[in-house]
C-alpha cells in the first residue's frame, strides 16, 4: 500500500488530491447526478435540515463507534458502497476497495459494473463483503450470479431496483463523454426495465442467501421488501443520479424505518460526506450507511491508502460527534439527540468541505 509522503489531516484534502488526480471526464462522472442534480441537493440539504442536542456532564472518555451489520462486527456502521467502474477511479477497482475495506474492518459491497470478477474481489481480502447486481439478463443470468456469490462466500447479495431507465446525466452528455459499458447494453438494460416484485419474490424462495433491496424511497416499497421476507432495505436515490427532483433520502429515511418495523436491516446513502453525517443516520434509524463518492475520491487520491485514510478521518470525526453528543457508544443515541433545523449553505456535491478551494472542484 503505497503511502504519500505528506498525510492526509483532513478529508478535504482527500477530495481536493482525487480531483487532480482524475481525468475531468471521470471527475464529473464521480460527482455528477441526473439533470438539474436537485436530487444530488436535496440528498445534502435533507443532512442539512438536521441539527444536534448535545446532553453534557456525562463521561465519554471512552468512545465505541463499533457497530453490527447481520451478524458481523464492524469497526464503523459504514460499507463502502457499489460504484460502477471502480477501476476507472483507481488500479485495481473493486480489489483495492476490498482491501482498504479489510484493512480498516468494514463492509465493501461490490458492483456487478466494477471489476475484477466477483471471485477475484472475493481473494482479495478477508472483509464483509456484499455483491450488488444490476439485471442484464434473464432468470439464469441472476442464478448465476447468486450462485457464484454463495460460492465465494459473500454475507448478502443485493438487487438495485432505481434504474429502470439509464437516466440523463448531463455532465456526460454535455461532453459526449459515453463510458464503456453503456456503449453496449441497450438490449441487456431491458431486463433491468423489466424488473418487478415477482422477480424478488423468486430469488427469495430460490437462493440461500440475505438478499437487499437497494434504491428504495417510499414506505410502501419498504413493506413490500419486508413482506417479501428481504433481509435489507437500502434507503438510496442512487446518489441523485437516477430521478431528478427526489426528495433528499435523510427526508424519508424517518418513515421507511417505521414501515420496517425492525422486520429488515436498513441501510442508508446520499450525502454522507462527514461523520457527523452518519451519526444524524444511525439516530434517524439506520443500522448502516453507505460511502459511495467518498469511496471514489479516496480511491482518486491514493487507491487502498486513501480510502483507509478517509475511514481514518470519518471515525475521528464520528467519535468526537458522540462525544459531544454525550454518548459513549451508537447504542446511546436517543431521538431527542436530533431537532429539525434550517440548512445554513446552500447544497451542492462538495458543500459539506466548505475548505475546497472552488476554482480547483467543479460544481
Amino acid at each position: 500500500m503505497n503511502k504519500p509522503t505528506l498525510d492526509f489531516l483532513t478529508l478535504h484534502e482527500i477530495i481536493r488530491a482525487g480531483q487532480r488526480n482524475l481525468d475531468q471526464n471521470i471527475w464529473d462522472y464521480l460527482v455528477g447526478g441526473t439533470e438539474t442534480e436537485t436530487s444530488v441537493k436535496r440528498n445534502r440539504q435533507a443532512l442539512d435540515s438536521i441539527a444536534f442536542r448535545p446532553r453534557y456532564l456525562r463521561d465519554v472518555r471512552k468512545v465505541d463507534c463499533g457497530a453490527e451489520l447481520f451478524g458481523r462486527k464492524l469497526r464503523l456502521p459504514v460499507i463502502l458502497a457499489p460504484i460502477g467502474s471502480l477501476e476507472s477511479l483507481g488500479e485495481g477497482g473493486g480489489a483495492t476497495a476490498a482491501k482498504a475495506a479489510g484493512e480498516f474492518g468494514v463492509c465493501h459491497m461490490l458492483s456487478s459494473a466494477s471489476q475484477p470478477s466477483l471471485e477475484e474481489v472475493a481473494e482479495a481480502a478477508d472483509n464483509m463483503r456484499i455483491f450488488q447486481l444490476y439485471v442484464r439478463g434473464d432468470d439464469a443470468f441472476v442464478d448465476d450470479h447468486a450462485e457464484r456469490a454463495i460460492a465465494a462466500g459473500y454475507d448478502a447479495f443485493c438487487i438495485t431496483v432505481d434504474v429502470p431507465h439509464y437516466s440523463r446525466r448531463e455532465r456526460d452528455l454535455a461532453k459526449r463523454f459515453i463510458k464503456y459499458w453503456r456503449r453496449e447494453e441497450a438490449e441487456p438494460f431491458q431486463y433491468q426495465a423489466g424488473l418487478t416484485w415477482k422477480d424478488i419474490e423468486r430469488f427469495k424462495a430460490k437462493h440461500p442467501i440475505k438478499l437487499i433491496i437497494k434504491g428504495i424511497m417510499t414506505a410502501e416499497d419498504a413493506k413490500m421488501c419486508v413482506d417479501l421476507g428481504c433481509e435489507g432495505v437500502y434507503v438510496s436515490n442512487h446518489g441523485g443520479r437516477q430521478l431528478d427532483h427526489c426528495l433528499g433520502t435523510a427526508a424519508v429515511l424517518p418513515e421507511i424505518v417505521e414501515a420496517v418495523g425492525g422486520k429488515a436491516t436498513i441501510v442508508f446513502d446520499g450525502g454522507i460526506n462527514r461523520g457527523t453525517d452518519v451519526v444524524k443516520a444511525k439516530a434517524l434509524g439506520a443500522d448502516a450507511v453507505g460511502l459511495g463518492r467518498m469511496l471514489g475520491y479516496g480511491m482518486a487520491a491514493a487507491g487502498q491508502y486513501g480510502v483507509v485514510r478517509m475511514l481514518e478521518l470519518l471515525e475521528d470525526e464520528v467519535t468526537k460527534c458522540l462525544g459531544m453528543l454525550g454518548a459513549t457508544s451508537f447504542a446511546e443515541l436517543e431521538p431527542s439527540h436530533i431537532t429539525p433545523a434550517a440548512p445554513v449553505a446552500a447544497p451542492h456535491v462538495t458543500s459539506a468541505f466548505p475548505l475546497l478551494d472552488l476554482d480547483e472542484v467543479t460544481y
